[in-house]
């Protein structure tokens, strides 16, 4: 959505500096003007541009109701602050009562309004009218967490009535009744807010998780914070409901920005000086770094410039800790130190390949028993540490795990399935950053397997929600923390996003589960392939009703990405994806084993491979 939206593969977020425009609908006129740049007229919700700034309008003397209706629409699609202009169309009552951080309601596009039938007999005489509002409803913004919905039909509606006019003479329509909140087309919403990664500690382990929401992009009108300061705010607001049971914080309840604290800029030497109230100041050094780590971590790639160094300060505005950026990656989730793609060649062995900007790539067999022929081998999983990967059979019956970097015997398999049809058998297996995981597709007996550390008996995961639907495919983050499934049932296949839930039980054995599962794709009618492609981004092959088949990025909290739309290619069958942001997105489709360049097109790297994974 323009140049403050993101760079995709750097976290979330990225700012950037807007270019203002001016636009009002129906009536004329900018409330202000900006000081430089050019003025355009512009439609709201007709292209998610994050340069173009609106400005509303207010009410002109005698404005028809219909007037009234669009004005408040597109007053609140701007950044007025306190919506003070939206305000002057409603009824002294309402502007009292009406909350627009209350909520925010996304619809595929701006809300149509639609006139009582009668008004164009009443209209004059009347004291009372409801326009009713419709569209499409596509997700609810609450306490900045993005919830996104299969595409259902919105109803709203906004009753005006006729009062004495300022002057107290004649009447003036104004808004009596408003739906809560905000009420904004997918466009504006894009333009007016920013995709953030808050980060969090994943239950029990020294290890952070991304928990997405979304921020004002430039100052928030009611709080009138920058997008910095709003960021912070949010992080001690807490994680989303849907992760809390699985992450932890150390801020002290009430803890949060010092009072008066609206703008947080890094200095000269890219250090950002945090003042905390009263109830975050008197917290233990070790508290105090890991505060510290989840700040720098959420902040890094949002400030320009970029934090480097982190200050937290007593209410007094003495320091409190002091924390790097060094300091913070070590609680950043390791990355592979590798940028090899491994597949399966034409001979159903396990090859490595190079993902070099290199134009030529070199192909090698791993070592061991998936490389030099004693297994025909179907899908591949490689483990982070880079040692180790596990394969599924060709046949789709047996899971093993071996070294791909020494010479050894085909070991025994950690599990079979007993399903008469391949298809029915074994998923792809499906490593995060200590154990292996596999789906049985077995109609007689589905389950769900974990293998802590890659070895040992399997443990069978109970996955709730699952409605008669089969487990095709999944993917685990590399935190551990979160399971991306793919779905059939019916002859649809749907993604889902569940949430792994690990509890210690009497006599210390582990229960693990995978609970709460989520839409992660309601826009998309059918997925066919996925990958994790950062802390809290997939990349998915789906379609839309009744479109084509594409390959795009979407959100875990189920927002597609603007710009996430990738170049066509024919008939995708996997998909590969990295967290590291200059790794090339690699797929299988009818060209062969194909890499997206940047700035470029798929470019074909292997006549004929199958099932492309980064490790981890």
């Amino acid at each position: 959505m323009g140049a403050e939206r993101r760079r995709y593969g750097h976290g979330r977020a990225t700012r950037g500096w807007a270019v203002f425009a001016c636009s009002g609908v129906l009536l004329a006129g900018c409330a202000s003007m900006p000081d430089s740049g050019d003025v355009e007229q512009v439609k709201a919700t007709k292209g998610a541009d994050s340069q173009v700034r609106v400005y509303a309008v207010p009410p002109r003397d005698g404005a028809r109701p219909d007037e009234i209706v669009d004005g408040f629409l597109e007053a609140m699609t701007s950044d007025d602050p306190s919506f003070a202009t939206a305000r002057k169309y409603l009824t002294k009552q309402e502007s009292k009562e009406w909350r627009p951080d209350s909520l925010t309601t996304v619809l595929t596009e701006a809300p149509e309004s639609e006139a009582p039938a009668s008004e164009a007999r009443s209209g004059e005489e009347a004291d009372s009218l409801t326009y009713a509002l419709s569209g499409e409803l596509i997700a609810t913004v609450d306490r900045h967490a993005y919830k996104s919905v299969v595409p259902t039909q919105y109803g709203g509606s906004l009753r005006l009535v006729r009062q004495s006019g300022p002057d107290g003479k004649g009447k003036e329509w104004r808004i009596a009744s408003a739906p809560r909140g905000l009420v904004l087309g997918e466009s504006d919403f894009l333009r007016n807010y920013l995709p953030v990664n808050k980060y969090y500690w994943a239950s029990g382990q020294n290890t952070v998780v991304a928990d997405p929401v979304y921020i004002r992009q430039r100052q928030d009108p009611v709080t009138r914070m920058d997008p910095v300061a709003q960021t912070v705010s949010a992080l001690f607001e807490g994680p989303a409901r849907w992760l809390t049971p699985v992450v932890d914080s150390p801020f002290p309840t009430g803890a949060g920005l010092k009072k008066g604290v609206t703008s947080l800029t890094p200095d000269d030497q890219n250090v950002l000086k945090v003042p905390l109230n009263d109830k975050a100041s008197n917290v233990g050094g070790a508290v105090c770094k890991r505060m510290a780590t989840q700040l720098l971590l959420t902040l890094r790639d949002l400030a320009s410039p970029r934090v480097e160094q982190v200050e937290l300060q007593r209410s007094d505005r003495s320091p409190l800790c002091v924390l790097t950026s060094d300091q913070a990656d070590a609680y950043a989730l390791e990355r592979p130190s590798s940028d090899n793609v491994y597949f399966v060649d034409r001979d159903s062995r396990m090859a490595v390949v190079g993902a070099s900007k290199a134009k030529s790539v070199d192909t090698s067999m791993v070592r061991g028993p998936f490389g030099n022929g004693q297994l025909k081998v179907g899908t591949v999983a490689v483990a982070r540490s880079l040692h180790r990967a596990a394969s599924v059979s060709q046949d789709g019956k047996s899971l093993y795990v071996a070294s791909i970097v020494s010479d050894e015997a085909l070991p025994d398999p950690l599990v079979q399935s007993g399903a008469p049809l391949v298809k029915d058998r074994l998923s792809a297996p499906s490593w995060d950053r200590n154990d292996l995981w596999v789906a049985d597709r077995d109609p007689a007996k589905p389950r769900l397997l974990r293998f802590a550390d890659g070895q040992g008996e399997a443990q069978e995961v109970k996955v709730d929600g699952l409605d008669g639907a089969r487990i095709e495919s999944m993917r685990v983050s590399a935190d551990g923390v979160r399971m991306a499934l793919l779905l059939s049932k019916d002859g649809k296949n749907t993604l889902k996003i569940g949430r792994i839930e690990r509890r210690a039980e009497a006599g210390g054995e582990l229960t693990v589960s995978v609970v709460d599962l989520q839409a992660a794709a309601p826009r998309l009618e059918t997925v066919t392939a996925l990958s994790w492609a950062g802390p809290s981004r997939l990349v998915v092959v789906g379609k839309e009703a009744g479109g084509v088949q594409q390959v795009r990025y979407i959100e875990t909290d189920g927002s597609l990405t603007p710009a996430g739309g990738l170049p066509g290619l024919n008939k995708v069958s996997a998909v590969a994806a990295t967290e590291d942001e200059e790794q090339y997105l690699v797929a299988v489709s009818d060209d062969g084993l194909v890499r997206l360049v940047p700035n470029a097109n798929w470019q074909t790297m292997i006549e004929k491979g199958s099932s492309p994974v980064y490790p981890g």
